[in-house]
């Protein structure tokens, strides 16, 4: 079989003969061309193919679930039986389902066909180019890439949801070198769905290189100190999610952790953060349109003015805590700007540190975290004085997220979020 609906039509079928009360059944199909570079030289031209079936079976409130790369209708009907197996040595549980029926949707999104030639001409303006803007930034490996997909999922309750989708991506992994100095590798990675634009211009790439450049002169910090930290958009993401993953995200919830548990309506973080996941924003090159549980996706806040507005929480979290589904399962994150210029918030800090990236654990139930700022810069009387050799930063992620005194007005795309640059007080920073 090759038709992707019968393929699905049939997966279903083959579970439910095998005795499913409930049945689900993903088939995607995948196809990737990737262009890798490494120190500046073409290394690897390939194109990858992905099949994949996903079945799930629910049999007197037990779940089995099974994955298989095959197409064909003996592995189909194996896999079934498999998943059935699973599911009969299960453990009951009462919130286990699958998507109710609401409305039937396709779907065709991003770039509707690869242009190659154009891919590989933007990779070789963007090798000449970093070479002569920053001579310093030695390359160590670039990874562009074209990808198409076609999903359909479909169940036991009449859902049949279809995703098609074409869409460009950009990695790039980087260090500064003079001489016998080099510094710590930075990356940035870019989702895009044209080739209008040279790939040094998406997102914060060029921010990001000539900081690594700047590097090359870091110094100690000068001492321990708890104040204000800037934390520019590609480490917000982290510290954010980071933040949400211990809040509001379905193991949180179902295990009874989160102190936001019981504070839907609340001001939970300061009133100036307004936190939404957005699929459906013109900026997401990428945004999915059905949910991982089968349901037509929506944009939706998470945090309004700094109040809980939703948990964000997957179909069965939902039910197994007697809160409401969250309207998406994505993580297009789109933070709110503030009406500071960037370059006013650092005019404004007595002493600091701007962060680019952290490294660290995960952080405590309660959200105390520690770590190390990498790629960071110590600020002081309102200057970026130097970059700082690894140097580490913890604090609470409740109070600095109830601890912001600013955002700034710029905000920076990456075709998968869109943030600005955050101020916080009351992290400390230590040698």
């Amino acid at each position: 079989m090759t038709n992707l609906k019968d393929i699905a039509s049939y997966a279903l079928k083959a579970l439910q003969e095998a005795g499913a009360d409930d049945a689900q059944c993903i088939v995607a199909r995948a196809k990737t061309r990737e262009l890798n570079i490494d120190g500046g030289e073409i290394s690897l031209i390939r194109t990858l193919l992905e099949n994949q079936v996903s079945f799930k079976a629910i049999k007197n409130g037990k779940k089995g679930t099974v994955t298989i790369n095959q197409f064909g209708k003996e592995q189909i009907e194996k896999a079934a039986r498999d998943c059935m197996e699973a599911a009969n040595a299960g453990v009951a549980d009462e919130a286990v389902c699958i998507a109710a029926l609401t409305e039937n949707r396709e779907f065709a999104t991003g770039a509707k066909e690869e242009d190659a030639d154009g891919l590989f001409d933007r990779v070789q303006e963007y090798l000449r180019q970093v070479k002569s803007d920053y001579p310093k930034i030695i390359l160590e490996q670039v990874i562009a890439e074209y990808s198409e997909s076609d999903s359909i999922l479909i169940n036991s309750n009449g859902v049949c949801q279809r995703t098609k989708h074409g869409g460009y991506y950009f990695n790039a992994m980087f260090s500064a070198h003079e001489g016998e100095n080099a510094t710590s590798f930075n990356y940035c990675d870019a989702q895009f769905n044209d080739l209008t634009r040279p790939l040094l211009d998406i997102g914060m790439q060029r921010e990001l290189l000539e900081r690594s450049q700047m590097e090359l002169n870091a110094q100690r910090l000068p001492e321990k100190f708890t104040g204000k930290i800037l934390v520019a958009p590609i480490c917000l993401q982290d510290l954010t999610g980071m933040a949400l993953g211990n809040f509001i995200s379905d193991t949180a919830l179902i295990d009874g952790t989160s102190p936001w548990k019981n504070r839907l309506g609340q001001k939970v973080v300061d009133e100036k953060l307004t936190i939404s996941m957005a699929p459906l924003d013109e900026r997401m090159a990428g945004g999915e349109r059905i949910t991982n549980d089968g349901y037509i996706s929506e944009n939706y806040d998470i945090i309004k003015d700094g109040v809980l507005m939703d948990f964000g929480l997957s179909e069965y979290a939902a039910k197994k805590t007697g809160n409401k589904r969250g309207p998406n399962s994505s993580s297009c994150m789109v933070i709110a700007p503030g009406q500071t210029a960037l370059h006013d918030l650092i005019k404004g800090m007595d002493k600091g540190l701007l962060v680019y990236r952290f490294s660290g654990g995960q952080p405590a139930v309660n959200g105390d975290f520690s770590g190390v700022a990498k790629n960071s810069f110590y600020i002081e009387n309102g200057e970026l004085r130097h970059a700082v050799t690894e140097t580490m930063i913890s604090g609470n992620l409740s109070a600095m997220l109830n601890s912001v005194v600013d955002l700034s007005r710029e905000t920076v795309e990456d075709g998968s979020s869109s943030l600005p640059y955050a101020l916080f007080d009351g992290v400390t920073v230590s040698c």
